[in-house]
């Protein structure tokens, strides 16, 4: 990337005014066992967000001061003790090749700066990285840093056991969050007690040293209370090499002046991400004489460089964003630290589509197609979809039994294997959504145009067609490239409400633009009988083990104009969504068997593991011991617990979405694989649907992994070898991730602002998770998880554990000072008042539990 001087900020545009109109942006989110990546995000393991931090050398009495750590980034903790491989230089492998540039520019450099103390170890060699991997002394694996703690960070035990605990910027050793590193455990004297979700050090490193093993065996330390049968240890470890570095070394921060120095400090707004030494030259030319101007000034900073002698990292300025707290500085600073390319297509790229507009159909496609026209052929889609995917028919045949089609663009064809259109699409690998916008994988003539299956307009297809009987089971299969050309294109709500009211006659002006080739009647008797037959395939996938944690929607209204939001609510989930989610599973099975049949060694396919066997056991337990009839031995058992047996009340949805969270954070991703690549077919095995294969078939315009499986299914792919098709899977794998993140970080942004614009916003809210001094709760209103700190008016905190079950009493302080103080217990499941309010940092804001009625 070409570096330059970033600009002067512009001038703060005046706030826009709220306008009355409005249009609907759902956030979309991951279902496990959903048709839509059917990926669970990976939460922290347990006590990952728990966890103790060691450096805090005192503590409050009573009370915790909520404290944001790294206000201006981290810097390291020296780890002490000589590396057994202090000199061994790094290697020149992926494993990693930046690693070997760093080491010898510290080593070249060293002696420029005098003899600064190294603070990092130098990385291990290639061949002894192969060599303990395979004996199993070192172990590989993503690194994940707490967000709320950046000292602490943790990379999963292969066996499924609790995750090592890497304690300290040291001993991550300059990765950063999402690189795959190598570990190496260290040995039993340096693993942590586990106590009520904190971490303590079995035997305390110098200088940190005021909690003895003896105090914390006794509860002392922390006036916790717990039994030994409650504690457990976890092993500790350092990084020894960074094998691949997946983050993208962009953050997006602010910039700070320091006198007689010939660079500036910029701290990320991501305290994990380490404060950078950027050179004066790269800064706005008025920023020496003039640094207050820039106080607010959000800047794009890469690493390029991060010594072993030095705290910081250094790196060069790459952009000038804008003002903290305007949403599309926000915006872009997220795009660029999750490597999103946002960029406008390039001519290049654009000239491999047609030219000749307006396009239509050759007449050799069409001799070559199965012609589908004449059928009643319909989409459904949320209102505001412009990119449609997928269509569906059905008609009911003289013996009783249905013809089904699913329908879905074929985006192969336009795309070209191997042109320059096809490698940008394979780069982007995803479309993004965000709340106000979407960047697309592919130009907008092809995914809102000649691919999108817009009504009353003939279009390219891949049909699997099936004949079904009224319970749902296959008779037949067809698969093929078909051409259709779509009646209406209905919204949910349109499908609910013929779902809802199926003896309704439904007149043209209720519902969208029909083609005079097809009644209404007709249409709404398609989807009557789909709906029928997918509560049937429903029904039958649950009962044969399929599982579904079922994530709330945080979806927002905005001002046509501004695109500000005016207001949100949590998005409901209605029998249209199921209706098509189900057939969409079903043309993803269909796809998946008939590539693996055809290409058993270059299939691209998706797994889930089943979770994690040591999380499972610890949550079975803490639900015993909560009265709670939980069933985690399979994922058939845990569905039918979430969905019977928490009760009917009002607030069971509540408690089906915090037990969902809990059971979120022992689930595993969900990911893309080559099968060549995996010997054992058993691991093929998909633990949310309970399915021996899967695969994504339906979405190839914002999927590039659905491109894919589309050539393999015309037999038109070329010869990719099993790493070619390896590599793909592990790149969508990664940009898959990314879009999920930042797609929940658009959410979060958009939510702050209509909490600093709207609030302070009251609601109920249901207690998720108990620390000892701070808790989680759910916010019933918004659906959104917020962190409590126990630091307001509050005379005393005693936290303590019962089995399993972490319990906190707040004692209040009262007005009147005569008056005795009144106790609150906080548990899980507890209901609460809370408040949210904006804080005085852009983009933030707290929740703050209200003071109980009875003490007002």
């Amino acid at each position: 990337m070409e570096l330059h001087k970033a600009a002067a900020p512009k001038k703060v545009p005046s706030k826009p005014q709220h306008k009355r109109n409005e249009k609907d942006i759902k956030i979309s989110s991951n279902l496990v066992g959903s048709e839509e990546g059917d990926s669970q995000q990976l939460s922290c393991s347990c006590g990952e967000e728990q966890a103790k931090d060691k450096s805090k050398k005192k503590r409050l009495k009573g009370n915790l001061a909520k404290k944001d750590e790294g206000e201006c980034g981290p810097e390291v903790d020296v780890i002490t003790g000589k590396s057994p491989n202090k000199n061994i230089k790094a290697p020149q492998t992926q494993a990693s090749k930046e690693s070997l540039l760093q080491n010898n520019k510290d080593k070249g450099t060293k002696s420029g700066r005098g003899s600064r103390k190294q603070l990092f170890e130098e990385y291990m060699r290639t061949e002894d990285v192969s060599a303990g991997l395979e004996r199993g002394e070192l172990i590989k694996g993503v690194l994940r840093i707490n967000p709320k703690k950046y000292k602490e960070a943790f990379v999963p035990s292969p066996d499924g056991s609790a995750d090592i605990f890497l304690d300290g910027i040291a001993a991550r050793n300059r990765a950063l969050n999402g690189d795959v590193v190598v570990v190496k455990v260290l040995p039993p004297e340096h693993n942590h007690i586990y106590i009520a979700g904190i971490f303590f050090f079995s035997s305390p490193p110098p200088p940190l040293a005021p909690v003895t093993t003896q105090s914390v065996k006794h509860g002392s330390a922390f006036n916790i209370s717990g039994s030994s049968s409650e504690r457990a240890m976890q092993r500790t470890g350092k990084v020894v090499i960074i094998f691949e570095q997946k983050h993208s070394r962009a953050a997006s921060g602010f910039l700070k002046f320091l006198p007689n120095k010939n660079f500036a400090m910029f701290s990320p707004v991501d305290h994990r991400i380490p404060r950078v030494n950027v050179p004066l030259v790269d800064c706005p030319a008025d920023f020496v004489s003039r640094p207050g101007d820039y106080e607010n000034v959000l800047f794009i900073c890469r690493i390029t460089h991060w010594p072993a002698d030095n705290n910081f990292a250094e790196g060069r300025l790459a952009k000038t964003l804008g003002q903290a707290g305007e949403i599309e500085p926000e915006t872009e600073g997220i795009m660029t630290e999750y490597d999103v390319d946002f960029s406008e297509f390039s001519e290049e790229v654009l000239n491999c589509l047609p030219q000749d507009l307006p396009w239509s159909i050759p007449a050799h496609e069409l001799s070559r197609r199965r012609d589908l026209r004449k059928e009643c052929v319909f989409t459904i889609d949320p209102a505001t979809a412009r990119d449609l995917d997928d269509a569906l028919s059905c008609k009911q045949l003289s013996d009783g039994n249905f013809e089904v089609g699913v329908h879905i663009a074929d985006v192969s064809y336009f795309v070209e294997e191997g042109s320059v259109l096809d490698q940008i699409a394979g780069k982007r690998a995803t479309s993004v959504y965000l709340v106000q916008k979407v960047i697309p994988m592919l130009p907008r003539l092809l995914c809102e145009e000649l691919c999108s299956l817009n009504p009353l307009t003939d279009r390219l297809t891949f049909s699997v067609i099936w004949k079904l009987s009224p319970e749902g089971k296959i008779l037949s299969e067809w698969f093929g490239r078909t051409v259709i050309c779509s009646c209406i294109k209905m919204s949910y709500d349109h499908a609910q409400s013929m779902i809802e009211a199926p003896d309704k006659h439904f007149s043209a002006e209720e519902l969208p633009p029909c083609s005079t080739n097809h009644r209404i009647h007709e249409i709404k008797e398609a989807i009557l009988n789909l709906h029928n037959i997918a509560k049937q395939l429903r029904a039958q996938r649950f009962e044969s083990g399929a599982l579904q944690l079922n994530q709330l929607k945080l979806s927002f209204s905005l001002d046509k104009e501004s695109s500000m939001p005016q207001g949100c609510y949590v998005y409901q989930y209605q029998d249209s969504n199921k209706l098509v989610e189900e057939f969409m599973l079903l043309a993803n099975m269909a796809a998946a068997h008939q590539i693996y049949r055809t290409y058993p060694e270059l299939a691209i396919l998706r797994r889930h593991p089943p979770p994690q066997s040591k999380m499972v056991d610890d949550l079975q337990e803490f639900c015993d011991q909560m009265g709670l009839d939980i069933d985690l031995n399979s994922s058939r058992g845990l569905h039918r617990s979430l969905n019977e047996n928490l009760g009917n009340d009002e607030y069971a949805a509540a408690r089906r979405e915090v037990l969902t969270h809990m059971c979120s954070r022992a689930m595993q991703m969900a990911s893309y694989f080559c099968t060549g690549a995996l010997k054992d077919e058993n691991s093929f095995h998909h633990y949310a649907l309970n399915v021996p294969l899967y695969t994504h078939f339906t979405s190839p315009i914002r999927r590039y992994v659905d491109v894919i499986v589309h050539r393999l299914l015309a037999a038109s792919l070329s010869d990719l070898s099993l790493e070619e098709v390896h590599k793909l899977a592990s790149h969508c794998n990664d940009r898959k991730t990314a879009s999920k993140r930042v797609q929940e970080l658009s959410s979060e942004l958009f939510f702050a602002v209509f909490v600093k614009e709207c609030g302070p916003l009251d609601s109920e809210a249901m207690v998720m998770g108990v620390l000892d001094q701070s808790f989680d709760v759910l916010v019933l209103r918004y659906g959104v998880q917020k962190r409590i700190y126990c630091n307001v008016c509050l005379k005393a905190v005693h936290f303590r554990k019962v089995g399993k079950r972490p319990e906190m009493t707040l004692v209040w302080e009262q007005a009147d000072p005569s008056k005795e103080s009144t106790q609150q217990e906080i548990s899980i499941f507890t209901l609460l008042n809370v408040q949210l309010k904006a804080d005085g940092a852009p983009m933030k804001y707290s929740a703050v539990l209200k003071r109980p009625s009875a003490l007002i």
